[in-house]
């Protein structure tokens, strides 16, 4: 298991009481709160307590510093990557966890400023409130790096609107608060200067009656009005561009489109496309794609196994060598393997897909008895 530094500041993770309230806070500032195996366990620990607590009505996430949460520690995985399932267990817990966040029993509120990307913004979308402000950014940028849309995407953004998201899985695009709002990804806009009085009346509430929570975040909220120069406002190009049946085929639809007046925003976003890992790209679609049929649980099933069979290294080490260039290095210039997409044929990206057995697979039940079972410590891995 890689194991992480906790800093002086504390714990990486703060769980306070206040009155009926519960409220956790990512405490990771300098690292812009990014999940660790640390900070999933104790996340996990908390709900489970909170939602099986007849004292805890409502339950409040945040980001301590200028962030929510950047996503999942890449240096953690990096640096495991000689040693074989060193971050299974963070890995196991976290899609464990993600089933718990879509499905829990208490209403919970995200309060978002800052960064919120990639497995930060699992943490925020499927919140039965998502607050969020002019500071807020969000991305699935996992593609770019050889990595797949991953902690409960495939399901999220199968679910949006025309081909947004298979637009936002392959592009990393980047979506303001405004734009969270308009499309479903956040439920409400607060201006960041109101965030902290929101938070306080929040506090003081003292109940967990859905009506009077969403009652209480309207007060503060504002209408939002989108720019016209949105993606937002570009679904008739992104749904003609992104329905078509293969990343290749996504390009050159995407690169007509181009060429046309009015049309220079794709540009930057085609440059991107096509730096991104072949490899990451034809996973990430086939998820996305796959995710429109399935159920939370079996994309979480699902996107548990991409995950572990890309950190062994199925078909490529694209996502290591994602990682270096990006964050390691920095040299942003990756060396992909296999280089283009027409050298990786369906015959290999199936091989990632495929099922494992059956006391391998991750654990999340539909079956409400059994909600908080399947635990890492009681699954076939902790045990090996």
């Amino acid at each position: 298991m890689a194991q992480e530094t906790v800093t002086p500041d504390g714990e990486v993770v703060l769980a306070e009481e206040v009155g009926n309230a519960r409220v956790v806070t990512l405490n990771r500032p300098k690292q812009l709160n990014v999940i660790s195996s640390k900070v999933v366990k104790l996340l996990a620990e908390n709900l489970e307590k909170w939602e099986k607590d007849e004292n805890a009505k409502l339950v409040i996430i945040k980001g301590a510093g200028r962030a929510f949460s950047a996503g999942g520690d890449l240096k953690m995985f990096y640096d495991g990557r000689n040693s074989k399932d060193s971050c299974l267990e963070v890995v196991y817990r976290m899609y464990w966890l993600c089933n718990h966040i879509h499905t829990y029993k208490k209403p919970t509120v995200a309060l978002v400023h800052g960064i919120s990307m990639g497995g930060g913004a699992s943490l925020m979308v499927p919140m039965k409130f998502s607050v969020v402000t002019e500071k807020t950014v969000f991305s699935t940028p996992e593609a770019s790096i050889g990595f797949h849309t991953d902690c409960s995407f495939s399901y999220i953004l199968s679910r949006l609107p025309g081909r947004l998201g298979e637009y936002l899985g392959l592009t990393g695009a980047r979506l303001n608060g405004k734009e969270l709002v308009a499309a479903g990804l956040a439920t409400h806009f607060v201006p960041l200067e109101k965030l902290p009085e929101l938070e306080k009346h929040l506090l003081s509430l003292n109940t967990g009656d859905e009506a009077v929570v969403s009652s209480a975040i309207k007060e503060l909220s504002t209408d939002v009005q989108i720019d016209e120069e949105s993606v937002l406002k570009k679904q008739a190009i992104i749904d003609e561009c992104f329905s078509k049946d293969s990343v290749a085929e996504i390009i050159s639809s995407f690169e007509a489109e181009a060429g046309k007046e009015g049309n220079s925003w794709i540009v930057p976003v085609l440059k991107g496309l096509k730096r991104s890992s072949p490899t990451g790209l034809k996973i990430t679609l086939r998820s996305i794609r796959e995710g429109r049929k399935q159920s939370l649980s079996e994309c979480l099933k699902k996107e548990f196994r991409l995950t572990i069979n890309i950190l062994r290294t199925k078909i490529s080490g694209d996502v290591y060598e994602g990682i270096r260039a990006l964050t390691i290095d920095k040299d942003n210039s990756p060396k992909w393997a296999p280089p283009t997409l027409e050298k990786l044929d369906d015959e290999r990206v199936n091989l990632v897909f495929e099922p494992f057995e059956e006391d391998l697979e991750l654990k999340v039940s539909e079956n409400e008895q059994c909600r908080w079972d399947g635990k890492y410590e009681d699954s076939a891995y902790c045990h090996q």
